[in-house]
């Protein structure tokens, strides 16, 4: 009886934990948003390029920010102490809060150390609401979204994701039109 009930409860958490991203990050479409990755200095912690621009992490960021929870800082931390374990391929020789947590490759690799590293499959049932994916683009540009709740009208198994891939904050049914490169979810 007692595991029944931790198991329950471990569920209704996570069920709760992804509803409120689900949520946050629905709301993010409603905003507009120019497609802008350049380099912006912002405050620390809690910093942010202006609303009006983003690109595919800022989608990431911002729901979780709504959530209170600080990507940007944790990311910060996280590299601080292990920043050999992060992508080298920016030519940076220490961590920079204005642009770190905005680099999909460093958000992947903080979800694989700090959150639930996922399967990665073909199958749609797989992906569940308030799960992070990240893909490579055809010209094998880094991506990453959030699994909304709902559903495909071309599959009811799959649900849609909220990304930005260019023109602000979508809902798009995109799940397998990119390689997955990760599947995440956090707070584990």
């Amino acid at each position: 009886m007692k595991k029944l009930c931790y198991l329950l409860f471990c569920f209704s958490s996570l069920t709760l934990a992804n509803t409120e991203l689900v949520t946050a990050a629905m709301q993010r479409l409603e905003h507009i948003v120019i497609y802008d990755g350049s380099y912006q200095t912002i405050a620390y912690p809690n910093g942010d390029v202006s609303k009006f621009k983003g690109v595919c992490t800022d989608v990431i960021i911002r729901s979780y920010r709504t959530l209170g929870i600080d990507l940007q800082q944790l990311v910060h931390e996280d590299m601080q102490a292990n920043f050999k374990l992060y992508p080298q391929i920016w030519g940076l020789k220490k961590p920079d809060t204005n642009i770190d947590h905005r680099r999909v490759p460093n958000l992947e690799k903080f979800l694989q150390r700090k959150g639930e590293t996922l399967i990665i499959s073909n199958n749609p049932k797989d992906y569940k609401p308030g799960d992070i994916v990240s893909w490579r683009l055809d010209n094998n540009l880094p991506h990453i979204g959030i699994v909304s709740n709902t559903k495909s009208s071309s599959n009811p198994n799959r649900y849609k994701i909220i990304h930005n891939i260019g023109w602000g904050p979508k809902l798009d049914d995109m799940l397998f039109d990119y390689k997955i490169v990760g599947h995440f979810r956090y707070p584990p």
